[in-house]
């Protein structure tokens, strides 16, 4: 049996369709850039999935079934995805299997289904530095990293971000131009993990950049899903107790 970490990696893959500039960045799809930069990491069995692939967005109950980690990245067409698989997505996050929500997925169905909040932000395309500072040093999302990462050119995300207190803080962004950003944020639904990433836009080559591959890689083994765990989405009825109850008087 493989102890790879099972994971799939969905993207819209509407950008790369219809936009030149994306297409250079990224000739395999934003996904296919993920995709190679965890199957080199050694540990991971990867699979890809893309909003139009078919009637269920390459996400069929049977694969979710059998993926730890799914990875999501969406920007142009949050609302072409269809409610009844966000229902499965959310079913599967809840039962275990990790998310890791990527960039413009803050704006996602399944992320603000999972967070209950709005999820909305500031954002600026001007091509400035981001720093990335690592704020929790021994969490397993940084391990291998340094202080913080840098990264040249980036679209800016600032804060009001809306969403809820985070379970575990692991990086706080500083912009060029001055804004700071809650950019690595961690949750725990039911017994799922999700962990919010922040770098990621379409024209900026952010996933061939080893270090952000590396929090990937890292965050995906911090958020597979656990073995052996018992979750229940109903709420049963329970007649009869774990222990005798003495018969009482009303």
């Amino acid at each position: 049996m493989s102890t790879k970490i099972r994971v799939t990696v969905w993207n819209e893959g509407r950008h790369e369709k219809t936009s030149p500039e994306v297409a250079k960045v990224y000739p395999k799809g934003i996904h296919g850039a993920i995709a190679a930069g965890l199957t080199k990491q050694g540990d991971f069995t990867v699979k890809t999935a893309t909003l139009d692939q078919d009637d269920e967005h390459g996400l069929p109950e049977k694969l979710l079934a059998k993926t730890d980690v799914l990875t999501w990245w969406g920007h142009m067409a949050h609302g072409d995805v269809k409610d009844e698989i966000v229902d499965r997505v959310q079913k599967h996050v809840l039962q275990g299997m990790g998310l890791i929500v990527l960039h413009s997925g803050h704006y996602s169905k399944i992320f603000r289904r999972l967070m209950g909040t709005g999820c909305g932000l500031k954002w600026r395309e001007a091509a400035e530095m981001e720093r990335l500072w690592v704020v929790s040093p021994s969490h397993p999302i940084v391990r291998g990293l340094g202080q913080y990462i840098e990264l040249e050119h980036t679209e800016m995300y600032g804060e009001l971000f809306d969403i809820p207190q985070p379970d575990e803080q692991v990086f706080i962004s500083w912009f060029e131009g001055g804004d700071v950003f809650r950019s690595g944020c961690c949750w725990n639904r039911g017994a799922g993990k999700v962990f919010y990433f922040r770098p990621g836009h379409e024209t900026f080559p952010i996933f061939h950049n080893k270090q952000i591959i590396q929090v990937l890689a890292n965050a995906c083994r911090w958020a597979a899903r656990p073995t052996g765990t018992a979750y229940s989405l109903d709420a049963p009825n329970i007649p009869v107790p774990l222990n005798p109850i003495p018969k009482k008087d009303h």
